[in-house]
């Protein structure tokens, strides 16, 4: 078992690694003062993470605690994050989960304060690494409820979500490949902000987000649409059943294209230059011909 788990909660290595990504985040501008929090699972019943009231730029080795799956600090001097609740219950619903990283990304939290979605299939670093990111309800941080809000939200295939009005929380095999959810989903949003000032996105063609997805499945990375039948290829529909209320409604971006799921193949739509759906483009294009041709009549009756 020491294998599986390195030295468990007494690995120095893994604890440095937990404050080296604390400091990329603090540095990063993903946690302000004390914010934000980290976990490494180093055992059967066994999760080293940082500790509560501490900056995350400046933690040592001697710093790092441990809990047991139940959150019960089972080893550090220092006490143990309230928020451990979150971590451990992702890890619980997800066997192959071994690290977790919550912080607040500005440009990412900005959407879960807006609570708007994250659109799919306009960049295709985010359909290969990311793929949709659903968005949790809020509840206030610290307890069971709030670790509670993610769980119908941790199928195969996702590795990241938006916690309204809170942050994102990342996850992964190991620490690092957790940490980089973090980072590539606030540069995401960060080019949508940008993109919104210039004018509506384009979103990417059937075509071509299914090759994105295509590549995805070759190169050995899991998506929710793998598994979902009944969502759209582009809608952040994956996870439909997970919302209690209603499926977050886009309204700062132009909305998606409406194609498929995965699952479902090809339907040979294609998007227009705008970045809106065949079907919206081809009523605006009728709507127009209409219009001319009425003109036109009006004319040759003068």
């Amino acid at each position: 078992m020491q294998n599986q788990w390195n030295s468990g909660v007494n690995d120095r290595k893994l604890k440095e690694q937990i404050c080296e990504i604390g400091r990329r985040i603090y540095e990063k501008g993903f946690a302000a003062a004390n914010d934000g929090n980290i976990s490494i699972r180093v055992g059967e019943n066994a999760v080293l993470c940082s500790p509560t009231m501490i900056c995350k730029g400046f933690m040592t080795p001697e710093d790092i605690c441990a809990v047991d799956l139940d959150g019960n600090q089972i080893a550090g001097t220092r006490k143990r994050t309230s928020e451990i609740l979150l971590h451990l219950a992702i890890m619980k619903a997800r066997p192959d989960v071994k690290s977790v990283v919550h912080c607040h990304p500005p440009h990412a939290t900005a959407f879960a304060v807006a609570r708007e979605p994250i659109p799919q299939c306009i960049l295709p670093e985010i359909e290969v690494f990311l793929g949709e990111v659903p968005m949790a309800p809020y509840e206030t941080p610290g307890g069971q409820e709030f670790a509670d809000t993610v769980l119908p939200f941790l199928g195969k295939g996702t590795n990241t979500i938006i916690l309204n009005n809170h942050g994102t929380v990342s996850f992964d095999v190991d620490l690092e490949k957790a940490y980089w959810k973090t980072e590539i989903v606030d540069a995401y949003c960060r080019i949508l902000l940008l993109a919104k000032q210039l004018g509506p996105v384009s979103y990417l063609d059937e075509r071509e987000s299914r090759e994105l997805l295509d590549l995805k499945k070759k190169l050995g990375f899991d998506d929710p649409r793998f598994h979902a039948d009944d969502c759209d290829l582009c809608g952040n529909s994956a996870f439909r059943k997970g919302y209690e209320e209603k499926l977050p409604e886009t309204r700062a971006f132009n909305p998606p294209p409406a194609f498929p799921g995965y699952l479902k193949g090809n339907s040979g739509a294609t998007t227009n230059g705008g970045g809106h759906n065949g079907s919206e483009g081809g009523d605006i294009e009728a709507l127009v011909k209409a219009i001319t041709s009425e003109v036109m009549a009006a004319i040759d009756k003068k």
